[in-house]
């Protein structure tokens, strides 16, 4: 992943950050490629060079170590979608149109986590689940503003403006799954094409 959360990079020295970025990375393409249950702790800690116990004196379990690569992506997705929207254009649907813009853009850019994402995160529960979800709230909410202030504004028309959020969110979250690098639609092209798709579904 090339997009580090704050809170992820340990501060204290940069050995100790380049390694806990090591671990970050070998738990993502372990999970991606292995899934969540067939990904032992002790495989990750071998792609990341490092031993079982430092690997354990990082994150404690399996479940700690997926809730740090799921924060990472959801502030990273979150970062890009903030900063894109503040940019555009104030109207709903140019707002609409970046944000998904960004969505799509970061779902191209970081393929894996976005699958991880979508396919790992049913095996986390309790607190851990609550954190991973409190994130994807944040981002979840900027598409229901959106799309509230377009209805209040006549801009949009669906009488289902959060129900259409939803949508809209799943149509750039799923777009991991299938999005082929050298495919037929460049990533640029491709995030135009999703953010039409999301406008037909808020005008209604």
């Amino acid at each position: 992943m090339n997009e580090r959360s704050a809170t992820a990079a340990m501060p204290d020295s940069l050995s100790r950050s380049a390694k806990l970025n090591g671990i970050l990375d070998a738990a993502l393409t372990a999970f991606a490629e292995l899934g969540f249950s067939g990904a032992s702790m002790r495989t990750i800690a071998g792609r990341a060079g490092t031993s079982l116990s430092n690997l354990y004196n990082y994150f404690p379990s399996k479940d700690d170590l997926l809730v740090a690569v799921l924060r990472e992506a959801n502030d990273a997705l979150l970062r890009r979608v903030t900063k894109t929207v503040k940019s555009a254009r104030s109207t709903p649907e140019d707002r609409l149109r970046a944000a998904v813009r960004a969505y799509v853009g970061f779902s191209t850019d970081h393929q894996l986590a976005s699958l991880v994402a979508l396919s790992e995160f049913r095996y986390l529960e309790g607190e851990r689940r609550k954190e991973v979800i409190t994130a994807r709230d944040s981002t979840q909410q900027i598409f229901v503003d959106i799309l509230a202030q377009g209805v209040e504004s006549s801009a949009f028309h669906t009488a289902y403006p959060r129900e259409a959020a939803r949508a809209v969110l799943l149509l750039c979250s799923t777009v991991a799954t299938w999005y082929q690098p050298g495919g037929a639609l460049a990533p640029e092209a491709l995030a135009e094409q999703q953010a039409d798709f999301a406008i037909a579904i808020a005008k209604g």
